[in-house]
């Protein structure tokens, strides 16, 4: 393999944010952005190192506010998105969502201190809404909490996407019943995995005393787990760009070295972006 073959830029980058500078933040935001990152910048972002395509998770720290990101998916019909949607959101709203480029919902758990009922009568049918558009739930929540959230998920009939590894406990890494239980339901072939996030496996403190180790070791780990059990047909990669809390510390090539290191094989590789492309714009 020449490294001309060996460098090919991935097809899809399955996780990316934009946003403005006075967006509105939500009550339980983690952080707060003072600067702008636009849909034209993450595009010459993508031009620059020759991405075809973007999906844009919905903004944790903005909660519903998803006008900004739709509003730049009409534009621009390389982009897709998730929105963090109320569970009484109503079918007639979705659909108005799905024509402005949204393919699926964004359940946002990651530091919440108690979690919604999934299996109660306002997610089941939100869920169901999502499952009669043939959308996927994209789900962010720590490894330790994931299993019962999985397996509501699962009863529902949704597809589902897991970001960063499904972040797993990392003293436990491949141990931890958050990835077993990834594991599991990828055999039922209704699962996906985001290959994304690595850097921030252990939390910002961490990181920022140890940026090249541990964290890196765990995401090595996971990734070479999820290729061998779960196989490129069911993962995904993201870069998480523009990398929001390690701003100055992650870089595009940072990300993209990191794909490489965790997915050896060009052919690997470029069946994950097949992946992408038939999960998000097939």
């Amino acid at each position: 393999m020449s490294d001309d073959q060996d460098n090919i830029p991935p097809v899809v980058d399955c996780h990316a944010h934009i946003f403005q500078a006075d967006m509105p933040l939500s009550s339980n935001a983690w952080t707060k952005t003072n600067y702008s990152f636009t849909a034209d910048d993450y595009l010459a972002l993508l031009d620059k190192y020759g991405v075809h395509f973007g999906i844009i998770s919905g903004l944790s720290i903005s909660g519903f506010y998803n006008d900004y990101m739709i509003s730049e998916l009409r534009k621009h019909r390389r982009l897709r998105g998730t929105a963090i949607v109320a569970p009484t959101t109503d079918r007639y709203s979705l659909e108005r969502m799905r024509e402005d480029g949204i393919i699926g919902i964004r359940l946002q758990l990651a530091r919440m201190t108690e979690l919604p009922d999934f299996r109660s009568e306002e997610y089941k049918l939100l869920f169901r809404r999502v499952r009669d558009l043939d959308w996927h739930v994209h789900v962010a929540i720590e490894g330790p909490l994931l299993p019962p959230v999985l397996e509501a998920l699962e009863e529902s009939g949704v597809k589902v996407v897991i970001d960063h590894f499904g972040h797993p406990d990392p003293k436990l890494s491949v141990r931890c019943p958050g990835h077993q239980a990834i594991l599991t339901a990828v055999e039922r072939g209704n699962t996906w995995v985001k290959l994304s996030g690595g850097f921030r496996l252990l939390g910002t403190a961490a990181w920022r005393t140890n940026p090249e180790g541990d964290a890196d070791e765990i995401a090595s780990a996971l990734a070479q787990s999820l290729l061998a059990n779960a196989g490129p047909e069911r993962l995904l990669w993201g870069s998480d760009c523009p990398f929001v809390g390690y701003e100055n510390r992650i870089t595009f090539d940072y990300a993209l070295e990191r794909f490489r290191r965790w997915a050896p094989d060009p052919m690997v590789r470029w069946r994950i972006s097949q992946t992408a492309l038939k999960l998000y714009f097939g």
